[in-house]
């Protein structure tokens, strides 16, 4: 089967490992279009190639860079006529300008097709995004969705077709995998974030809890309009000391990261207009056998299952309790790194997310046939 891939998610290396993955199974042959660079609010992400081997990776300058709703890859087309694809995998929202623009390409070429979304909230969006939405949903034939609750909304929006649960990326546990040794020594204890720096991710309710302990350092990987406000909270709560702020961290450096840690925390604040979708830093982290923290919103406590922990959203006593627990035992640390990494292996590596996508567009020819 020849499929085409639209995705500008993977412009990061480590996510081009599923690619390998996809592109080694039987009957697959892949192409894979992205842009040279995404523009994310403050940082350009450039093209990575670290996992090029088995496919085709194909760059496209895209139009409206940085414009999730607008941009678009007027060049497609050309690749539709030269690969001519069975199969067309939108790795964009059904909602966006470049899944109706792609598809509208793809169902003139014949091309079967299906698409990706992580939309967790039902939300009516204003026109043309509100037509376009519903076009994609009309004329798709299946779709991937990155969360459970994602499958909730796109059956309130009347899409009757086949919906698979499906992670967009999984992880390469040979590359996110723990140092050795395990036992980081006695001492500091070393909390870790790794995200954007924006208030609904909850950091300034891990600096009011990271505050409450001693003998802690809080490092936060990451960069966002968030960071002046962070930077003045922790003069105020007089833990600029403790605080260390990456802005950014090449994808296959950040194994290194994680391996830093004592215990990662996704401390997310469920909003009218947004909740967390996955938080894919959990499993680089739980793949490393770094202990998880996660609070409840969204999808987090189904990525975490039993080899984290999990409190309320916004309860920073919470946090801080479960904070001061894990740095006063060892042995829960090893315990749930190890049943951390051990569901990692069972449910998200690369291998993983390619063989369940692989099936997908096996049954999605099987049955356009």
């Amino acid at each position: 089967m020849r499929v085409l891939m639209l995705s500008k998610a993977c412009v990061v290396g480590a996510y081009q490992r599923k690619l390998e993955e996809l592109a080694a199974l039987p009957e697959m042959e892949l192409l894979v279009v992205v842009p040279p660079y995404w523009q994310e609010e403050v940082r350009q992400i450039q093209l990575e190639r670290l996992h090029t081997q088995g496919y085709q990776l194909e760059v496209e300058p895209i139009r409206f860079n940085g414009h999730f709703h607008f941009f678009y890859f007027p060049g497609l087309s050309r690749h539709l006529r030269a690969f001519q694809p069975d199969i067309v995998h939108l790795d964009e929202e059904p909602y966006n300008f470049a899944s109706w623009h792609a598809l509208r390409l793809a169902r003139h070429a014949g091309a079967h097709t299906l698409f990706f979304t992580w939309q967790n909230l039902h939300r009516q969006y204003p026109p043309p995004f509100r037509w376009m939405e519903q076009y994609c949903l009309d004329h798709t034939d299946r779709a991937i969705a990155g969360n459970a609750e994602a499958v909730d909304v796109l059956r309130q929006k009347g899409f009757h077709k086949p919906i698979d649960v499906i992670p967009q990326f999984g992880v390469d546990p040979d590359i996110f995998r723990p140092a050795f040794p395990l036992s980081k020594g006695e001492g500091v204890f070393r909390i870790g974030y790794v995200g954007r720096l924006v208030e609904q991710k909850g950091i300034l309710d891990l600096l009011e809890a990271t505050a409450g302990l001693q003998e802690v350092q809080l490092t936060l990987v990451g960069a966002g309009p968030l960071r002046g406000a962070i930077e003045a909270r922790a003069m105020a709560l007089n833990i600029v000391d403790r605080l260390e702020i990456i802005p950014g961290v090449p994808s296959r450096q950040m194994p290194d990261i994680y391996n830093r840690f004592d215990a990662l925390v996704l401390p997310s604040l469920t909003r009218p207009n947004w909740k967390e979708q996955f938080g894919r830093a959990m499993v680089e982290a739980m793949a490393c056998q770094v202990p998880v923290i996660g609070s409840d919103s969204g999808e987090i406590p189904n990525v975490i299952g039993d080899a984290g922990i999990i409190f309320h959203e916004g309860d920073v006593d919470a946090l801080r309790l479960q904070l001061a627990k894990l740095q006063t035992s060892p042995e829960l640390r090893r315990q749930l790194g190890f049943q951390g990494r051990a569901r990692v292996l069972e449910r998200f590596t690369q291998s993983r997310i390619a063989e369940e996508t692989h099936q997908v567009y096996r049954e999605l020819l099987a049955t356009s046939r």
